[in-house]
């Protein structure tokens, strides 16, 4: 990679978590913006071509033009079928968005929650009133007003609001119940984490507290769905997967057991120690000799 290709990764890296936006035109999505973790902002594409979108635990076979909302706090990932794919990409946080007065949880929307439609189809004459309101926003960014944050964030609630009045699209595999959803997407972000690649990468997620906070759902709500689906409770689930990882870090790297500890979330080996035996009748240490 070039000087200049990783002098533009790193100011665009730079200026969308200092100003919490970029807006951009998808045939000029250049090596920057590619590499850049998107999933740590909300998403709004306007996209025309063949994709299937993988969000939370549904699928979503697209063709034609398309407004996607994405939700960093929910897994999802983006097949490009055509060789043709144009459009444009909106980024923003919620402190960004979220510094007008009227507006309320992105999670709460029915466009990023968790169950919600985050895939519309859009008819020629909304692509071309969508088009104009994405180069107004390409446009003020560019731009030297005073207010134009204040702009942008109404450009957003407008494209929020054209989508709100459009009809879910149907073409999505759906699972049958609010409490299977949330348990598939709970799994998703479990799995997420694994296999632990490195010491210096601990576990974010290791309560059933962290991935309630994370879907933004009642702890209570996040056990009740999990244990109705599975018939076991959700730190069970946590417990034998962190388990799991242990016995293959164990078996499998060299690393020590304060670092195998430290991966897996715990601030002590000892810690670890006696969760390990407490689950297994071992010791970590035993299970290596």
């Amino acid at each position: 990679m070039s000087n200049l290709n990783e002098r533009s990764i790193s100011e665009f890296n730079n200026e969308l978590k200092l100003k919490g936006f970029n807006v951009f035109q998808i045939e000029d999505d250049g090596n920057a913006t590619r590499l850049y973790s998107r999933k740590d902002f909300y998403k709004i594409c306007l996209t025309t071509g063949k994709s299937i979108i993988h969000y939370a635990d549904r699928s979503f076979v697209t063709e034609g033009t398309v407004l996607f909302f994405g939700n960093p706090h929910i897994p999802y990932s983006w097949e490009t079928v055509s060789t043709s794919y144009v459009g444009y990409t909106c980024l923003f946080s919620e402190d960004f968005l979220n510094q007008s007065d009227r507006s309320e949880g992105l999670q709460h929307s029915p466009l990023f929650k968790i169950g919600g439609t985050p895939v519309l189809n859009i008819s020629e004459n909304r692509r071309t009133f969508l088009n104009t309101l994405f180069q107004k926003m390409i446009e003020e960014q560019k731009a030297d007003y005073t207010y134009k944050d204040d702009l942008l964030r109404n450009y957003i609630h407008l494209i929020i609001h054209e989508a709100l009045k459009l009809q879910p699209s149907e073409n999505f595999d759906r699972h049958n119940n609010a409490a299977s959803r949330i348990t598939n997407v709970f799994f998703e972000l479990l799995e997420r984490q694994f296999p632990v690649e490195s010491p210096d990468r601990p576990l974010q997620l290791k309560a059933a507290q962290d991935f309630a906070k994370h879907l933004n759902v009642h702890v209570n709500h996040l056990n009740r769905a999990v244990k109705e689906v599975t018939g076991k409770p959700t730190t069970a689930h946590i417990s034998e997967r962190i388990i799991s990882e242990a016995k293959a870090l164990l078996t499998h790297t060299d690393w020590n057991i304060a670092d195998i500890a430290y991966a897996l979330g715990f601030d002590y080996p000892t810690y670890f120690n006696n969760y390990f035996k407490r689950l297994t009748g071992t010791t970590p240490r035993a299970l290596r000799t």
